[in-house]
């Protein structure tokens, strides 16, 4: 018991993200994400040796 307000809290935040539009400025996300281009990905800490081991593991590319 005791759990309604907090469920109901969680339901009105839902419900505001679900339905409200919020602006989002992709140019800023894009800066604080340090992507160079629109389509790419981020640069990630992986090494090549670390996909050569799944691949070896699994016997397929990724």
């Amino acid at each position: 018991m005791g759990r309604g307000r907090a469920k109901a809290k969680q339901q009105k935040v839902a419900r505001e993200l679900k339905y409200n539009t919020h602006f989002t400025d992709l140019d800023s996300l894009q800066r604080e994400l340090g992507t160079s281009d629109p389509g790419g990905r981020a640069p990630t800490q992986e090494s090549d040796a670390d996909e050569d081991d799944y691949e070896d593991w699994t016997g397929t590319e990724r």
